[in-house]
C-alpha cells in the first residue's frame, strides 16, 4: 500500500472512531433527551447533571492524555476506549435507574476522551512521522457526520422504537463502527534512536500558553450549552416544537466539512486568525435560535454553530501537536483540561437554571457570553509570545 493511500486508511480509522465515541456514545444523548424526558421520566435539571457527568468521565480521560507520555500505553488504552464507548452506550438502554445512567455517561465521557485526544494524538504523530501535512481536518468530519447520523436515525426510529430500543440499535451499530477503528490505525513504532528534527518539540511560552488555555475554557462554555441542549431549547421555543432533531441534523452536516475548510482558512491566513474568525462566527450561531424568525433562524444558527464549533476545537489541537510533535496528546490533554471543566461546569449551572425556570433557553446567553470573553483572550494572544505562535506556524507551511 503506497503512503498516500495509508494516510487515509488511518484517518479513516480516526473517522470511524469519532463515529463511535463521539457520535453515539456521547452525541446521541442529545436527540434522544426530549425524548427520555417525555417516556423514562427523565428531568430537566437530572438532563443537565447527566451531561455535567459526561464531562467528568471526559475530563478524567483528558488528565490520563496528559499524564502519558508511552505511546504504545496510549495505544492500548485507545483501543480500551472503544471497547468503553460500545458498553456505555448499551448501559442506557438497561435500565430506567439515574445511577445506571450517570455511571454510563461517565464511562461515555472517557471514551470520548480515548478518541478524541489519544486517538487523535495518535494518528496525528502517525501524519508527521511520516512527513505527511499535519492537519486533521479529515479525521474531526467524523464528529460531525457522528452528528448528523445519530439526529437522523433518531428522528426515523422514533417512529417505531422507544427510547431503550434506540439505545440498544445504536450500540449494534456501533459495533461495526469499531472494526476499522480498531483494525486501520497502526500499531505505534518503538523507536530507540534519537528523535527526528521534523519532531522535535517547539513549546509556546508561558503567557501564550495560560490565555490559550483561558480562551479554550470559554470555547468549551460556548460548545457544550448549544451541543447538549440544542434540541430541548429548539422544542421549547414557540412555534419550534418537533423540529428539535433537524435543527440538531442539519448542526451535524455543517460540522462534517467544517474542519477541512478551516484547513484551508488557517493556510492562508494563519491558526490565530482562524480561531478569531471561528469564535465571532460562533457568538452568531449560539444566539441566532434566540432572534425570532421561527424555523429560519434556528436551521442558519444550528448551521453556523456546526460550521465554527468543531472547527476551533480542530484548530486549537492542531496547534497544540505544532507546539509538540513528538508527544502531541501531552499538550492536547492540558488544553483539554480547561475544555472539559467548563463542560462540567456549564451544564450542571444550566440544569440548576433550568430546574427552576423549566427551559435550557437562558443557557445561550450565558455560552454567548463566554465566547465574547474568548474572543478577546485569542485577540490578545497576538501580543503574547507571538514569535514562537508565529514560528509554529510557519513551519507547517
Amino acid at each position: 500500500m503506497s503512503l498516500p493511500q495509508q494516510r487515509y486508511k488511518v484517518l479513516a480509522a480516526g473517522i470511524f472512531s469519532l463515529l463511535l465515541c463521539m457520535g453515539i456514545a456521547r452525541f446521541a444523548y442529545t436527540p434522544l433527551l426530549p425524548l427520555m424526558q417525555h417516556q423514562a421520566g427523565l428531568g430537566v435539571a437530572e438532563g443537565g447533571w447527566l451531561a455535567a457527568i459526561n464531562y467528568a468521565g471526559y475530563l478524567s480521560g483528558a488528565l490520563v492524555a496528559a499524564l502519558i507520555g508511552d505511546l504504545v500505553l496510549k495505544d492500548r488504552l485507545y483501543r480500551i476506549a472503544i471497547v468503553l464507548a460500545l458498553v456505555s452506550t448499551a448501559m442506557m438502554g438497561l435500565a430506567d435507574n439515574l445511577i445506571v445512567w450517570m455511571l454510563s455517561r461517565f464511562v461515555a465521557g472517557l471514551a470520548s476522551a480515548g478518541a478524541m485526544l489519544l486517538g487523535t494524538g495518535l494518528i496525528l504523530n502517525w501524519l508527521m512521522r511520516h512527513r505527511q501535512r499535519p492537519e486533521l481536518g479529515i479525521h474531526f468530519a467524523g464528529i460531525g457526520l457522528g452528528i448528523a447520523g445519530c439526529s437522523a436515525a433518531v428522528a426515523v426510529a422514533s417512529h417505531w422504537l422507544d427510547w431503550q430500543a434506540q439505545w440498544f440499535a445504536l450500540t449494534v451499530v456501533g459495533c461495526l463502527l469499531a472494526w476499522p477503528a480498531l483494525a486501520w490505525l497502526p500499531r505505534p513504532e518503538r523507536s530507540s534512536g534519537p528523535t527526528p528534527a521534523h519532531l522535535a518539540d517547539q513549546p509556546p511560552g508561558k503567557p501564550f500558553f495560560a490565555l490559550l488555555v483561558a480562551a479554550y475554557f470559554c470555547c468549551g462554555v460556548g460548545y457544550v450549552v448549544t451541543a447538549t441542549f440544542i434540541v430541548a431549547i429548539v422544542e421549547s421555543l414557540p412555534g419550534l416544537s418537533g423540529h428539535g432533531n433537524l435543527v440538531f441534523l442539519t448542526l451535524g452536516l455543517a460540522a462534517a466539512p467544517a474542519c477541512i475548510a478551516w484547513d484551508f482558512v488557517a493556510r492562508r491566513i494563519g491558526e490565530l486568525n482562524a480561531l478569531l474568525l471561528a469564535a465571532v462566527l460562533q457568538i452568531g450561531g449560539i444566539l441566532l435560535p434566540l432572534a425570532g424568525g421561527g424555523i429560519w433562524t434556528a436551521l442558519a444558527g444550528a448551521m453556523l454553530f456546526g460550521l465554527t464549533f468543531i472547527g476551533l476545537v480542530s484548530l486549537v489541537l492542531t496547534l497544540a501537536g505544532k507546539f509538540y510533535p513528538s508527544r502531541p496528546a501531552k499538550m492536547m490533554g492540558k488544553m483539554t483540561l480547561s475544555y472539559g471543566v467548563a463542560q462540567i461546569a456549564a451544564p450542571a449551572l444550566i440544569g440548576w437554571l433550568a430546574g427552576g425556570k423549566g427551559s435550557y433557553a437562558q443557557g445561550l446567553l450565558l455560552a454567548a457570553g463566554a465566547m465574547t470573553v474568548g474572543v478577546v483572550l485569542i485577540l490578545a494572544l497576538r501580543w503574547a509570545d507571538a514569535g514562537a505562535s508565529l514560528g509554529a506556524t510557519d513551519n507547517a507551511h
